[in-house]
Protein backbone atom coordinates (compact mmCIF):
# COMPACT_ATOMS: atom_id res chain seq x y z
CA UNK A 1 0.00 0.00 0.00
CA UNK A 2 1.02 3.61 -1.10
CA UNK A 3 1.10 6.53 1.44
CA UNK A 4 0.63 9.80 0.24
CA UNK A 5 3.50 12.21 2.32
CA UNK A 6 0.54 13.36 4.31
CA UNK A 7 -0.58 10.28 5.53
CA UNK A 8 3.22 9.37 6.17
CA UNK A 9 3.60 12.58 8.14
CA UNK A 10 0.33 11.63 9.99
CA UNK A 11 1.61 8.24 11.00
CA UNK A 12 4.66 9.42 12.41
CA UNK A 13 3.10 12.15 14.40
CA UNK A 14 0.93 9.26 15.90
CA UNK A 15 3.89 7.56 16.34
CA UNK A 16 5.19 10.13 18.10
CA UNK A 17 2.27 10.65 20.75
CA UNK A 18 2.25 6.59 20.91
CA UNK A 19 6.19 6.63 21.76
CA UNK A 20 5.90 9.62 24.28
CA UNK A 21 3.33 7.63 26.41
CA UNK A 22 5.04 4.38 26.47
CA UNK A 23 8.38 6.62 27.81
CA UNK A 24 6.26 7.77 30.14
CA UNK A 25 5.19 4.98 31.64
CA UNK A 26 8.96 3.57 31.37
CA UNK A 27 10.04 6.62 33.46
CA UNK A 28 7.33 5.76 35.89
CA UNK A 29 8.32 1.90 36.24
CA UNK A 30 12.11 2.82 36.38
CA UNK A 31 11.54 5.38 38.63
CA UNK A 32 9.48 3.10 41.41
CA UNK A 33 12.94 0.93 40.62
CA UNK A 34 15.08 3.34 42.11
CA UNK A 35 17.08 3.57 39.69
CA UNK A 36 17.23 7.38 38.70
CA UNK A 37 17.96 7.81 42.21
CA UNK A 38 20.03 5.06 43.29
CA UNK A 39 23.79 4.60 41.41
CA UNK A 40 23.94 0.85 43.11
CA UNK A 41 20.55 -0.25 41.54
CA UNK A 42 20.94 1.82 38.23
CA UNK A 43 24.37 -0.29 37.87
CA UNK A 44 22.61 -3.39 39.22
CA UNK A 45 20.04 -3.22 36.53
CA UNK A 46 22.36 -2.69 33.78
CA UNK A 47 24.55 -5.27 34.88
CA UNK A 48 23.18 -7.74 32.41
CA UNK A 49 22.92 -5.09 29.60
CA UNK A 50 26.92 -4.01 28.89
CA UNK A 51 26.88 -5.00 25.16
CA UNK A 52 23.18 -5.30 23.79
CA UNK A 53 22.28 -2.55 26.10
CA UNK A 54 24.47 0.33 24.20
CA UNK A 55 23.96 -1.54 20.72
CA UNK A 56 20.04 -1.15 21.05
CA UNK A 57 20.54 2.28 22.85
CA UNK A 58 22.61 3.22 19.43
CA UNK A 59 19.89 1.68 17.20
CA UNK A 60 17.23 3.85 18.75
CA UNK A 61 18.92 6.94 18.20
CA UNK A 62 19.81 5.81 14.15
CA UNK A 63 15.87 5.06 14.01
CA UNK A 64 14.95 8.34 15.80
CA UNK A 65 17.25 10.59 13.48
CA UNK A 66 15.49 8.96 10.41
CA UNK A 67 12.23 8.88 11.46
CA UNK A 68 11.78 11.30 13.96
CA UNK A 69 9.32 9.44 16.55
CA UNK A 70 10.94 9.68 19.73
CA UNK A 71 11.43 13.00 20.77
CA UNK A 72 15.51 13.77 20.31
CA UNK A 73 15.70 15.40 23.92
CA UNK A 74 14.48 12.48 25.37
CA UNK A 75 16.73 9.84 23.75
CA UNK A 76 19.58 12.06 24.59
CA UNK A 77 18.56 12.33 28.50
CA UNK A 78 18.13 8.48 28.44
CA UNK A 79 21.81 7.90 27.03
CA UNK A 80 23.31 10.01 29.75
CA UNK A 81 21.08 8.89 32.84
CA UNK A 82 21.55 4.91 32.13
CA UNK A 83 25.08 4.73 30.70
CA UNK A 84 26.71 8.28 32.43
CA UNK A 85 27.82 11.80 31.07
CA UNK A 86 31.46 9.75 29.25
CA UNK A 87 29.34 6.63 27.59
CA UNK A 88 26.11 8.19 27.32
CA UNK A 89 28.02 11.19 25.13
CA UNK A 90 29.51 8.95 22.95
CA UNK A 91 26.83 6.27 22.03
CA UNK A 92 24.74 9.66 21.49
CA UNK A 93 27.17 10.88 19.13
CA UNK A 94 27.94 7.46 17.09
CA UNK A 95 23.99 7.17 17.22
CA UNK A 96 23.21 10.68 15.89
CA UNK A 97 25.74 11.27 13.54
CA UNK A 98 25.29 7.74 11.49
CA UNK A 99 21.45 8.72 11.68
CA UNK A 100 22.34 11.76 9.95
CA UNK A 101 24.51 10.36 7.05
CA UNK A 102 21.56 8.03 6.46
CA UNK A 103 19.07 10.92 6.07
CA UNK A 104 21.90 12.84 3.78
CA UNK A 105 22.15 9.46 1.60
CA UNK A 106 18.34 8.58 1.55
CA UNK A 107 17.52 12.63 0.19
CA UNK A 108 20.25 12.61 -1.82
CA UNK A 109 18.70 8.89 -3.63
CA UNK A 110 15.36 9.38 -3.52
CA UNK A 111 14.62 13.39 -3.75
CA UNK A 112 11.88 16.20 -2.21
CA UNK A 113 9.48 13.40 -2.74
CA UNK A 114 10.96 11.21 0.25
CA UNK A 115 11.71 14.41 2.56
CA UNK A 116 7.83 15.06 2.04
CA UNK A 117 6.72 12.02 3.94
CA UNK A 118 8.84 13.25 6.89
CA UNK A 119 8.15 16.92 7.04
CA UNK A 120 5.34 19.41 5.60
CA UNK A 121 6.03 21.45 2.44
CA UNK A 122 5.96 24.40 4.25
CA UNK A 123 8.58 23.54 6.74
CA UNK A 124 10.55 22.53 3.76
CA UNK A 125 10.21 25.33 1.65
CA UNK A 126 10.98 27.97 4.36
CA UNK A 127 14.44 26.53 4.76
CA UNK A 128 15.23 25.90 0.70
CA UNK A 129 15.95 29.89 0.09
CA UNK A 130 18.84 29.18 1.87
CA UNK A 131 20.32 26.65 -0.78
CA UNK A 132 20.62 29.59 -3.11
CA UNK A 133 24.00 29.64 -2.57
CA UNK A 134 25.73 26.86 -1.57
CA UNK A 135 28.38 28.27 -0.25
CA UNK A 136 26.43 30.64 2.22
CA UNK A 137 24.32 27.11 2.30
CA UNK A 138 27.32 25.42 4.07
CA UNK A 139 28.04 27.78 6.43
CA UNK A 140 24.28 28.20 7.11
CA UNK A 141 24.30 24.41 7.85
CA UNK A 142 27.27 24.26 10.08
CA UNK A 143 26.46 27.28 12.46
CA UNK A 144 22.82 25.15 12.88
CA UNK A 145 24.43 21.61 13.62
CA UNK A 146 26.73 23.64 15.72
CA UNK A 147 24.11 25.50 17.70
CA UNK A 148 21.45 24.37 19.85
CA UNK A 149 17.45 24.41 19.19
CA UNK A 150 18.69 24.22 15.15
CA UNK A 151 16.17 21.75 13.29
CA UNK A 152 18.93 19.20 12.45
CA UNK A 153 17.01 16.92 11.03
CA UNK A 154 15.10 18.53 8.09
CA UNK A 155 18.62 20.46 7.53
CA UNK A 156 20.25 17.34 7.16
CA UNK A 157 17.40 15.89 4.59
CA UNK A 158 17.60 19.20 3.13
CA UNK A 159 21.24 19.38 2.21
CA UNK A 160 21.12 16.24 0.16
CA UNK A 161 18.69 17.97 -2.26
CA UNK A 162 21.61 20.60 -2.48
CA UNK A 163 24.95 20.26 -4.29
CA UNK A 164 26.73 19.91 -1.29
CA UNK A 165 29.54 17.23 -1.12
CA UNK A 166 29.22 14.46 0.82
CA UNK A 167 32.54 14.95 2.88
CA UNK A 168 31.85 18.46 3.26
CA UNK A 169 28.53 17.35 4.96
CA UNK A 170 30.43 14.55 6.86
CA UNK A 171 33.03 16.49 8.27
CA UNK A 172 30.47 19.39 9.36
CA UNK A 173 28.60 16.24 10.96
CA UNK A 174 31.69 15.25 12.60
CA UNK A 175 33.00 17.99 14.04
CA UNK A 176 29.69 20.47 14.73
CA UNK A 177 27.57 17.30 16.43
CA UNK A 178 29.60 16.82 19.60
CA UNK A 179 28.93 20.36 21.12
CA UNK A 180 25.36 20.42 20.13
CA UNK A 181 25.00 17.15 21.94
CA UNK A 182 26.86 17.62 24.74
CA UNK A 183 25.18 20.90 25.56
CA UNK A 184 21.57 19.20 25.36
CA UNK A 185 23.08 16.08 27.31
CA UNK A 186 24.17 18.55 30.09
CA UNK A 187 21.12 20.59 30.29
CA UNK A 188 19.06 18.09 30.48
CA UNK A 189 20.88 15.56 32.92
CA UNK A 190 21.37 19.28 35.10
CA UNK A 191 17.34 19.33 34.17
CA UNK A 192 16.33 15.67 35.56
CA UNK A 193 18.04 15.92 38.51
CA UNK A 194 16.51 19.02 39.61
CA UNK A 195 13.47 17.69 39.55
CA UNK A 196 14.09 14.05 40.91
CA UNK A 197 14.75 16.18 43.81
CA UNK A 198 12.01 18.18 43.73
CA UNK A 199 9.92 15.33 43.04
CA UNK A 200 12.02 13.36 46.23
CA UNK A 201 10.65 15.73 48.79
Amino acid sequence: MHLSAKASRKLINIMTVVCGIIIIFLVIYWYRLGIFTSQTKMKAYLADKKVIGPVIFVLIQIVQVVIPIIPGGVSLLAGVVFFGPVAGFIYNYVGICIGSIIDFFLARYYGRPFILHIVSEKTLNKYMKWTKNQKKYNWFFAICIFAPAAPDDVLCLLSGLTDMKFWTYFWIIILCKPWTIAAYSFALAFGAKWLLKIVGK
